[in-house]
């Protein structure tokens, strides 16, 4: 109901306004969690002057024995210690020993019976594979023994001397593994047998000790290995000598060196001709892979790569492979996007693979930098999606018949954006992700969504948007950790690690920063650390100092919390300024007084009214008995004629004004602050949207009022109208109140259906 606003004149007083401190409130900022700026790392979010990282250069030969699924190697490794510090030894990464029989990642793995298992959960369960190095030897440049330890997935190489600043240190390793079989238990590398054909497809990944991270943040890297926490390494330049049976086809990250005595002439010639191709080119086509693959070559090939300036090293090899290739131009440069996969990967893989990583590579490019490395590879594997340097291992086969699902679809073209992204996150901007998963997967996440969108408007992203992520905000918090929590240690890991973070970036440039001065800050930030080691304060810092928005009571609520947003709109009180005329106060007052609503007493009482004492005895009547204070009398005009008259110009504008007053009452249910946005309604059918920032809680009130005013009269408001702050309870969002549908179905249970869409439309033909 309209109320009467009436406009008092008075003198306006300072007031101090003092707020105890106190460590709930969500404005406070980031000092004690984030670490002291210093000459390594300033408050800016940039390296510092004294800012430094370590290299390590690789110089190996490979071999994959397809009888025995085994692959031996050996390397050298030259470590250039870049930092101001004299190390006395160095930690080298074993990864594969997190298959070992004995390794932590068994021992501490839960594992149940229930009444009933399939019989892969049961092979992973008792697998008994032989994972892990085997090391031949450990040498020093000279050929003598290195003292070297070995700690689960982590090994300590003891050196005679420090190796002092500017120094480098080069050293020699053998070694062996037994290649596990991801279709049985699993991993992130592996190969995929075929039993049809008795062939094999290796995605070969974390197949060589690697160097750890040393630098001013953590020392050395030297977490173990267990699985989810992935891979944190230095960059260096890589020359890799690959041998495999002569029939294969090998993808690797690097440059090839020898393609002349690998690859056939027509091959060389269709590769030269993708450089400039508007689609991409088929370098060997299905029928030459199939003829391939059903015959075993005895011979052996060496494919010798190179590549500079990468963190890791990653390759497939099959005799399966089919293979195309585009290329995509940056400038002068000609990047090759490629695909590897087998018959089984078409006819999904050859239509939308290697246009997806081209198309990766144009939209990364334009919202970081550009693509600097000068191949981006995906392969085909059933059941993965992994990354590395230029190449990635892709999971989405159709069904034999050569129909699919739009989900099988979609799934294909997002896991190739997200693992191909992956070059820029983390593989180029070289976040810590043994520590801080979201730093490569949530901001990766967050522009695989922009990508997805620059595919096609009506793409099915799974995650982004602010809404996909209310069922997880508003879910058990015993079950829900903050984002900020290290990798081995998160729950609910797709959406923690993926999900929140790629929505708050999103939530970010929509609605916190806005699209123009998040995405000049987020360029910055990637372009700032391309080719080095951020931390998460680093990337914080950086945000807020290109854009100059305070943001860490968002980075508080969204990183550092596991709280939700609820914000409710509570009350509406609309008024009117009066302008205090008794000729049109008092027949308002009264039609105001006669529309309320009577109370059941006083109905029932008026039947009593004849034998009231008033009634009964006339005496006792006065003036206020038949006083009636509607009535305008000749004082009322004359007082107000007085007040009026003293009313300045503008004063007097003021009252004239016929404008309706709606005061707002807002309530911070949810522990997450975030900005009001509102969209008001006008009995006229137009709308207007305003935008409160979230500084309105900024002294740490759960309530919260405000007034807005109109020449028109309101209609509806709505809280959040757009679905931008994943609000997880819409039904308080309204004003008048709303019943927020939703249904329940009745259904018969049943398998799920053998038929894809695609099927059934062929059948009904």
């Amino acid at each position: 109901m309209k109320r009467i606003l009436t406009v008092i004149l008075c003198s306006a007083g300072l007031m101090a306004y003092a707020q105890e401190s106190t460590n709930k409130n969500p404005f406070r900022q980031l000092k004690q969690e984030l670490p002291a700026p210093n000459s390594y790392r300033t408050a800016a979010g940039f390296p510092g002057h004294e800012y430094y990282q370590q290299k390590a250069d690789y110089v190996m030969n490979v071999e994959i024995d397809d009888k025995k699924q085994i692959l031996a190697g050996e390397e050298t490794v030259t470590y250039h210690n870049m930092s101001p510090d004299a190390l006395p030894y160095l930690w080298v990464q074993l990864d594969q020993n997190m298959r070992a029989k004995d390794s932590d990642t068994k021992k501490i793995a839960q594992s149940s019976i229930g009444e009933s298992m399939s019989f892969d959960n049961l092979k992973r369960m008792m697998n008994d594979f032989d994972g892990g190095f085997k090391l031949d030897f450990v040498k020093g440049m000279d050929g003598q023994d290195l003292k070297y330890t070995v700690n689960k997935t982590m090994m300590r190489i003891d050196l005679d001397e420090p190796l002092k600043s500017g120094e480098s240190f080069s050293f020699q390793i053998k070694w062996w593994y037994n290649i596990n079989d991801r279709m049985q238990i699993g991993g992130r590398s592996g190969y995929e047998y075929f039993e049809e054909e008795d062939n094999y497809l290796y995605t070969i990944a974390q197949f060589f000790p690697r160097m750890a991270v040393y630098n001013d943040v953590e020392g050395w890297q030297n977490k173990q290995f267990l699985g989810r926490g992935e891979f944190t390494l230095p960059f260096g330049d890589y020359k890799v000598s690959i041998t495999v049976p002569e029939d294969h086809t090998i993808a690797s990250t690097g440059v090839l060196q020898n393609p002349k005595e690998v690859l056939t002439a027509k091959q060389i010639e269709r590769l030269e001709k993708a450089k400039t191709a508007d689609q991409p080119i088929l370098i060997t086509t299905q029928a030459e892979a199939e003829k391939i693959e059903k015959k075993k070559a005895t011979g052996k090939k060496t494919w010798t790569y190179h590549a500079e300036n990468v963190r890791d090293f990653g390759f497939a090899s099959s005799r399966k492979f089919m293979w195309d290739a585009v290329g995509v131009k940056f400038g002068e440069r000609t990047v090759m996007a490629m695909s590897y996969y087998p018959k089984e990967g078409n006819p999904v893989w050859e239509q939308y693979s290697t246009k997806a990583v081209a198309h990766t590579l144009r939209s990364y490019s334009d919202i970081t930098f550009d693509y600097p490395y000068p191949v981006a590879i995906s392969v085909n594997s059933k059941s993965i999606g992994m990354e590395y340097p230029m190449i990635c291992f892709n999971y989405g086969r159709p069904e034999k018949d050569g129909t699919y699902t739009a989900r099988l679809k979609y799934g294909v073209i997002s896991v190739i954006i997200h693992e191909v992204g992956h070059n820029f996150f983390p593989m180029i901007v070289n976040s810590d992700e043994r520590q801080w998963t979201w730093m490569d997967e949530g901001l990766n996440t967050f522009c695989q969504y922009l990508a997805e969108m620059e595919w096609d408007v009506n793409y099915p992203s799974r995650r982004g948007p602010a809404y996909k992520i209310v069922d997880y905000m508003k879910g058990d918090k015993s079950n829900i950790t903050p984002i900020m929590t290290n990798s081995e240690s998160i729950f609910q890991f797709g959406n923690n690690a993926y999900g929140k973070p790629a929505t708050a970036l999103n939530i970010l440039r929509e609605t916190i920063m806005d699209r123009e001065l998040f995405d000049y800050a987020f360029k910055q930030y990637a372009q700032t650390w391309k080719f080095k080691h951020p931390t998460p304060a680093d990337f914080f810092r950086v945000m807020e100092d290109a854009s100059a928005t305070d943001l860490d009571w968002f980075w508080r609520g969204w990183f550092f919390s596991t709280d939700h947003c609820d914000i409710a709109l509570n009350d509406v009180k609309w008024m009117q300024i009066s302008d205090k005329n008794p000729e049109k106060q008092k027949p308002f007052e009264k039609k105001i007084a006669e529309s309320k609503e009577d109370f059941v007493g006083d109905i029932r009482n008026e039947s009593n009214a004849k034998n009231t004492v008033v009634e009964r005895d006339p005496s006792t009547k006065d003036f206020y008995n038949s006083f009636d204070p509607y009535k305008v009398t000749d004082l009322d005009k004359s007082e107000y004629k007085k007040y009026y008259d003293k009313l300045t110009a503008e004063e007097k504008k003021m009252l004239a004004q016929k404008k309706n007053f709606y005061e707002l009452n807002f309530e911070l249910i949810g522990g997450l602050v975030m900005p009001v946005i509102l969209e008001f309604t006008f009995t006229d059918g137009t709308t207007q949207k305003e935008y409160i920032p979230a500084e309105i809680w900024k002294m740490g009130n759960k309530t919260a009022k405000k007034v807005f005013w109109f020449e028109k009269e309101l209609k509806s408001i709505n809280l959040d109208p757009n679905l931008e702050t994943a609000d997880v309870d819409r039904s308080n969002n309204y004003w008048p109140a709303q019943v927020v549908p939703s249904r329940f179905e009745l259904f018969q249970q049943k398998e799920r259906e053998s038929e894809n869409e695609m099927q059934k439309s062929k059948r009904s033909k």
